[in-house]
């Protein structure tokens, strides 16, 4: 029985000296060690073994970014407009020793140097600046809490503000102006609109005016080539032979159709004193187209 007792106490003594004596760090962690009160060693991932009784773990810190809630505070903008602001912060552990004795609470620290930063920048801006240029402040605020814990070990990748809460009379005002914004949208759009349409109006009347006009010249145009052909084949027809003739005869056909229009439509006719004899409405047709030709004879020899 007594070597029953003497056998436990002996493995119980060999476990505590064994987890006393070997360390296994996992990936992506660090392990700061003391030998005898004093910084000693980091180790890094992997097995290690230790002086018993002498060297002891002080600190493990991971080196995984991690992320760090900042809480709301009140910052006040250049313009004394007083804002709630909270962020999120995220960060690595580049030195495990100085991250151990550079600061007493690491995370403690971080939280408050983000709080006094982004009070800092929020102060040296506008209400309107604070909306428009969250990239700006988050830039401004990563490089200055990096620069500052860079004695602590650590490095600061970003901060992201989560949210901006003005008062409720600021929240007001900013409604009634995005209202006013809005409806000077409307009416400019309404007015541009307004105004296109008179525009697209006057150029369709400019364009039919110019498209009756041109349409107006063509026929004109096209009138008096018909005319023109019309002369041209009259004349071909005059001189050839009994071209004379034929035309006398069309003229004397028109001027007795003129004289019984006249009778059928009027209830007064005035008829020359000889329109009964038809050989003498003849004989003044040929006569009136033989002076007539010869006049342009006369004209055309003279040109």
């Amino acid at each position: 029985m007594d070597n029953l007792v003497f056998v436990i106490a002996g493995v119980i003594i060999l476990v505590l000296v064994f987890r006393s004596i070997v360390r296994i760090v996992p990936q992506n962690s660090a392990y700061v060690v003391e030998r005898l009160g004093k910084y000693s060693s980091t180790l890094e991932a992997g097995f290690h073994i230790l002086i018993p009784f002498m060297d002891r773990v002080a600190y493990k810190h991971s080196l995984k970014e991690f992320a760090l809630d900042v809480p709301a505070q009140q910052a006040i903008t250049k313009d004394n407009v007083p804002l709630g602001i909270d962020g999120v912060l995220y960060l690595r552990i580049m030195d495990p020793k100085a991250a151990s004795y550079g600061v007493e609470n690491l995370r403690f620290a971080i939280t408050q140097l983000a709080q006094t930063t982004m009070r800092a920048e929020i102060g040296k801006i506008s209400l309107d600046a604070t909306f428009e240029s969250r990239e700006h402040i988050d830039a401004s605020v990563t490089h200055a809490i990096d620069e500052a814990s860079e004695a602590w070990g650590t490095k600061v990748l970003r901060y992201e503000i989560k949210d901006i809460s003005p008062p409720a009379t600021i929240l007001d005002e900013m409604e009634k102006q995005m209202a006013a914004e809005r409806q000077r949208r409307v009416a400019v759009t309404t007015s541009e609109g307004y105004r296109q349409a008179q525009i697209n109006e006057a150029e369709g009347d400019q364009q039919a005016l110019v498209l009756r006009a041109q349409g107006s010249a063509d026929a004109v145009e096209i009138e008096a080539k018909a005319r023109a052909t019309a002369i041209s084949t009259i004349s071909a027809a005059i001189n050839q032979d009994g071209g004379t003739t034929a035309v006398a005869q069309q003229l004397s056909e028109q001027y007795i159709s003129a004289f019984d229009k006249l009778a059928r439509e009027g209830t007064v006719v005035l008829l020359p004193n000889d329109a009964s004899d038809v050989t003498s409405v003849v004989s003044k047709a040929f006569t009136a187209f033989d002076a007539l030709k010869t006049q342009v004879d006369k004209t055309k020899n003279a040109s």
